[in-house]
């Protein structure tokens, strides 16, 4: 996977609603680099990849300074609606903000049978790419905030993208085998729970391969009554981000996978805007010249 040119278009005239669709059809922009003084805060997007669509919300900050870049990945079965309150708040501390929905969710729930982890990875380096081409953002200054499969996702695109920090919440973790299977087929595997209990190293799976090789900062997220991702994928990720230039592990107390109490969720958001502003605003990104 490797960048090149992409197709973007950019539509929406003013700040949309926190929903999953764009009922709203305003002319195209030119697009991702319109003027500060003409563009609105927050713009929804529509992101070319594989000869599809894909569709997300660019959320921008009122004075930008630092460079940085936010992706949010969401989990499997989830949607862009779950990060759009988390990237208003870090917008507000400087960041530009990416959400969107991967094939098989939202508006291309129709896919949700067939989509591969193949063409979700590729979801997200095409929102990366746009969000990289977007002015304002340095590249070296780009971070990934992901749930769960989204986090499996992130971690697997720092192979072939610069990504200066990684926030992951519950990532999960799969076997190696037949990756451009039907992901949704990967949950039927009446093996994958006794796989994520396993003590696995970078040998042992491509996840954990590249986060072997990540020199970034990483943020490690646990639930405590996760009964989705056990602990065990936890302390796999956290011993193969061996090369990190930071490791930061934290547990939310009585906060379930999902994070469906209002606590967790606080708690989680939380984390974000106390450790990302720091690391990436403040930090020199890893691997820049002294």
């Amino acid at each position: 996977m490797s960048r090149r040119n992409r197709k973007q278009r950019h539509e929406g005239a003013g700040a949309p609603g926190d929903g999953d669709d764009m009922n709203t059809r305003a002319p195209s922009h030119p697009g991702v680099n319109t003027p500060a003084a003409s563009r609105p805060a927050i713009n929804d997007v529509r992101i070319a990849v594989e000869g599809e669509e894909i569709y997300g919300k660019l959320l921008r900050p009122d004075t930008p300074g630092h460079g940085g870049g936010l992706l949010f990945v969401h989990g499997w079965g989830a949607s862009q609606r779950q990060d759009i309150g988390k990237a208003k708040r870090l917008r507000t501390r400087g960041f530009t903000c990416l959400t969107f929905n991967l094939r098989g969710h939202a508006r291309t729930r129709a896919q949700i049978e067939t989509v591969t982890r193949a063409q979700n990875l590729a979801d997200v380096a095409a929102a990366y790419d746009l969000l990289a081409d977007t002015e304002g953002v340095n590249e070296g200054r780009i971070g990934i905030v992901a749930s769960s499969y989204g986090a499996y996702l992130a971690v697997l695109l720092t192979s072939d993208r610069r990504v200066h920090a990684l926030a992951l919440q519950a990532p999960a973790l799969y076997k190696d085998d037949d990756f451009d299977r039907p992901k949704r087929e990967l949950n039927l595997d009446p093996d994958l729970g006794a796989y994520r209990r396993r003590q696995l190293g970078p040998d042992d799976n491509r996840a954990l391969r590249a986060a072997a090789a990540f020199q970034g900062d990483v943020l490690l997220i646990e639930s405590e009554n996760d009964t989705v991702i056990p602990s065990p994928v936890i302390a796999n990720y956290r011993e193969a981000f061996r090369s990190a230039q930071s490791l930061r592990h934290t547990v939310i107390p009585e906060a379930d996978h999902a994070l469906d109490d209002a606590r967790a969720r606080d708690a989680y958001i939380g984390l974000l805007v106390d450790w990302l502003p720091t690391t990436i605003a403040l930090r020199r990104p890893a691997g820049s010249a002294l």
